[in-house]
């Protein structure tokens, strides 16, 4: 594998990309190889939420499935934000009983996820995907221990150069999300960034994998 994915809701089948591919509960596929499985906020079915968690709970014991996920917190919606919050824990406590890492949504909402990681002292990395805030937020993040992943928003804000090269080499990751582009472009892009030679963000990235997700990739 040359490179990794994330977070994609695509899977390619590229043979030269290790996809991390985002299921949902209620429509789970078995034929991916790597996959994380949460309860996005934005789909929170409170007649579906015990099914919903007890099939996260069910892949979680799986080999294939690397993290919780993409669960979270959105002020941005009209799911109230203590059922939110609620929804959020019940996937923690999955996340730590099976010591996933957790990957996040996250919009808004930063002061309450602080609150949530120091008051049930999550031990498991928490990824946030598709980063797209300021130095300063991004620092604050970074100083209570949280990953932050990079994608579309990389590439489409310019602004986003500088918050990039803020972050330490062994705190970031790249993705896709939905989007069009390639991850070889965030690649690029994040090479360019960084200073680096396209193989040194590839063994770099490849490093934080093997840390976080407790794998040996050959």
């Amino acid at each position: 594998m040359q490179f990794f994915n994330l977070h994609t809701h695509k899977f390619t089948k590229n043979a030269a990309i290790f996809e991390l591919v985002n299921q949902y509960p209620w429509e789970f596929d078995s034929s991916i190889p790597h996959f994380s499985i949460g309860i996005h906020p934005w789909y929170i079915n409170k007649e579906r939420l015990v099914s919903d968690l007890k099939t996260i709970e069910d892949k979680l014991k799986l080999e294939e499935c690397l993290a919780l996920g993409e669960c979270g917190l959105d002020k941005r919606i009209e799911v109230p934000m203590s059922f939110q919050i609620d929804v959020f824990e019940k996937q923690i406590a999955l996340a730590e009983k099976y010591q996933k890492p957790l990957i996040l949504h996250l919009v808004g909402a930063i002061d309450e996820l602080v609150e949530i990681k120091n008051r049930l002292n999550i031990s498991v990395p928490i990824i946030i995907h598709g980063f797209s805030k300021n130095k300063q937020v991004a620092k604050q993040l970074i100083a209570n221990g949280f990953y932050l992943s990079f994608g579309k928003y990389l590439l489409r804000n310019p602004e986003l150069k500088e918050v990039f090269q803020s972050i330490p080499n062994d705190k970031f990751f790249l993705e896709t999300d939905t989007m069009e582009e390639t991850l070889e472009e965030v690649y690029d892009l994040a090479t360019l960034y960084k200073g680096f030679t396209l193989a040194e963000m590839q063994a770099l990235v490849r490093d934080n994998w093997e840390k976080v997700f407790k794998l040996k990739i050959d």
